[in-house]
């Protein structure tokens, strides 16, 4: 036997994973039982492939046996084997999917780590929860193929030498601790066997008797399954350790039929926003799994789901490997799409809360499904949920912000930008906050996109904060100093705009500051700031467009600004720029701060030369 140690670190993860999920320890069996059933799928489907692999004498299946006088328990299986590389690759390395994040994961989440184990890989490792030593001794498939045979004991190293097994397959090989001889009762094993495996598609005998039932549940009537053999039938094909938010069971029939019963997570698996994943539903033709996932048969946006569809009428390509763009597939997703939709629906009603997990989540890929599904804009539309100004962190809907217009209101207002931790601040919205006029705050930068293609909510339009402005107050009485200001600081407007006028489309007098001096609006009808950013960071070419300077005539920064250019006084262009850079710096950019720095001097000068007079006596101290 051969020393190696293990690639990652391996005594931190054991640790995490044995202490952190202790009180579930009898779910290593199902792991167990999920990776043996994985290698009997891989093994069938291999053998569609090649004909030169080795073939079993006996009805493939996985089984259970235990060993009380040596206090040991073991699954062997039938499937596809591993080869010595695979060995090496596949049990010398903790959590292939990242271990460091993993890690820090659970750290972070201070609780059960429910969910992470499968998404990690690690799932194999939940053995050591009950077992001190584990033994692996495996046979590949593939011809000229030896017998590798894997001890650990969960330690910093493992050992690797020539296994004893001659027919294909895996024997799992578990010793285990003084604490865990519970799991020597066959009958206990069988009950745990009903309880998390009992939908495994291969037969498995534990103490030479089968312990799992034949009949899949998707093929079942929804009225003859229960709630607990959903959650168990969820966690055995997701590697998920908590229960799903909520699940659909339907059946087709007419020119397409298929069965499937789709779940949605409470968790977002941590690779999921990467464009190369892997969604988790599995395809079957007559109870064989034929694809684990069935990327077409999910719209991207609808990614999240995991399930199972049975059907006859999909067809794969030569390689087996990919569905074939049939009119039937087309048919399979658009139930899918619209079940799916309508479950989300379903469940922001009844379980708001539910709902609000389920959005937190997953909610900025739902998003993404009002620019992809034309089809379906509307009804997804009315799944997204934003806060508001007025909301206090709540999360509202199109449709309640529209239930709740004002009388002459007609509009739904909205921000975007991708600064979310000033969105609620931006100067834009100090005159919508004091008129208490409610605007949807939007912080993804899909949410331009979101907009784009809504266009409105059932007639009624959505309006940008950033070019648009609340119309005036008929019934509030004029005030006559607000207007003294407003007429004062024309001028300023106007001599601000030649002297800016490389740098801005316009300057004008502000109806929406009630605080701010300045602020950036965007122009009506051209790429918005919050777009023109996100297209930049994508590293898309995109032109330069002005925006629109506003400024707040009855400002203390404006107003003797004003009567100065007004009085004809000269060296105001340092202090008229700073105008323009508080507006930048409202909005997180600047593009001078060299230029900032120095005019920021100037006015501090100014101001101290004002405060202390020409020949002021120095402080003393």
């Amino acid at each position: 036997m051969e020393s190696h140690r293990f690639e990652a670190d391996v005594r931190q993860i054991l640790h995490l994973v044995t202490h952190s999920l202790y009180s579930d320890r009898e779910i290593f069996l199902r792991e167990l039982l999920s990776n043996a059933s994985d290698a009997l799928d891989r093994g069938r489907f291999e053998g569609l492939q090649r004909d030169d692999l080795r073939t079993v004498d006996h009805a493939a299946g996985i089984r259970v046996t235990v060993d009380e006088e040596a206090g040991t328990l073991t699954l062997s299986d039938d499937g596809i084997g591993m080869t010595t590389d695979q060995v090496i690759e596949h049990l010398g390395t903790i959590a292939r999917s990242g271990t460091k994040a993993f890690a820090e994961l659970l750290k972070e989440r201070g609780e059960n780590p429910d969910g992470l184990i499968g998404q990690f890989g690690v799932g194999f490792y939940s053995a050591f929860m009950v077992a001190d030593k584990v033994e692996v001794d495996t046979l590949s498939a593939l011809p000229g193929t030896e017998a590798v045979r894997w001890i650990s004991d969960g330690g910093e190293a493992y050992e690797m030498g020539p296994g004893s097994r001659s027919s294909r397959g895996t024997d799992v090989i578990l010793h285990l601790r003084d604490d865990a001889k519970e799991f020597l009762d066959v009958d206990r094993l069988r009950t745990i066997v009903s309880r998390h495996s009992d939908y495994v598609p291969w037969p498995i005998e534990v103490g030479g008797e089968r312990a799992n039932q034949e009949t899949a549940l998707w093929n079942r009537s929804p009225g003859d399954v229960s709630d607990e053999d959903y959650k168990a039938f969820y966690k055995h094909i997701s590697h998920d350790w908590q229960d799903p938010l909520t699940w659909i069971h339907f059946r087709l029939e007419g020119t397409v039929q298929a069965n499937a019963v789709l779940f949605i997570p409470r968790h977002r698996p941590f690779e999921m926003d990467r464009l190369d994943f892997k969604v988790g539903l599995r395809l079957y033709q007559k109870r064989v799994k034929i694809l684990d996932s069935a990327t077409d048969l999910l719209p991207r946006f609808l990614r999240f789901a995991v399930g199972v569809v049975d059907s006859t009428d999909v067809q794969l390509n030569m390689s087996r490997e990919m569905l074939q763009q049939t009119p039937a597939v087309r048919a399979i997703q658009k139930q899918i799409t619209k079940r799916l939709i309508a479950q989300l629906g379903d469940m922001s009603r009844e379980k708001p809360d539910d709902y609000t997990i389920f959005w937190k989540e997953f909610g900025h890929i739902l998003k993404e499904g009002v620019a992809e599904d034309e089809r379906n804009k509307d009804s997804i539309g009315e799944l997204l949920r934003y806060p508001t100004t007025t909301s206090d962190g709540a999360l509202r809907s199109f449709i309640d912000v529209k239930k709740d217009l004002p009388e002459g209101q007609d509009a739904i207002w909205y921000l975007t930008s991708v600064d979310k931790e000033r969105i609620d601040r931006s100067p834009v919205l100090e005159a919508f906050k004091k008129r208490k006029v409610e605007v949807l705050l939007m912080s993804d930068p899909v949410d331009e996109w979101v907009v784009m293609h809504l266009g409105d909510i059932d007639g009624t339009s959505l309006k940008s904060v950033m070019s648009g402005e609340l119309p005036a107050q008929d019934e509030q009485e004029e005030d006559p100093i607000a207007e003294g200001f407003k007429k004062q600081a024309a001028p300023l407007a106007e001599w601000m705009k030649t002297l800016l006028g490389q740098e801005v489309a316009e300057v004008r007098i502000s109806s929406r500051l009630t605080r701010s001096p300045s602020v950036l609006v965007d122009g009506e009808g051209g790429i918005g700031s919050n777009m023109e950013r996100i297209l930049k960071a994508a590293n898309q070419q995109v032109p330069d467009s002005k925006r629109v300077l506003e400024i707040n005539p009855e400002h203390p920064m404006v107003r003797p600004l004003a009567r100065l250019n007004d009085s004809g006084a000269t060296g105001l262009e340092p202090f008229a720029r700073l105008l323009l850079d508080h507006a930048a710096i409202a909005e997180g950019r600047l593009a001078d701060p060299e230029g900032f720095a120095d005019r920021l001097q100037a006015l501090m000068e100014k101001a101290a030369s004002g405060m202390g007079g020409e020949g002021a006596p120095a402080p003393t101290a």
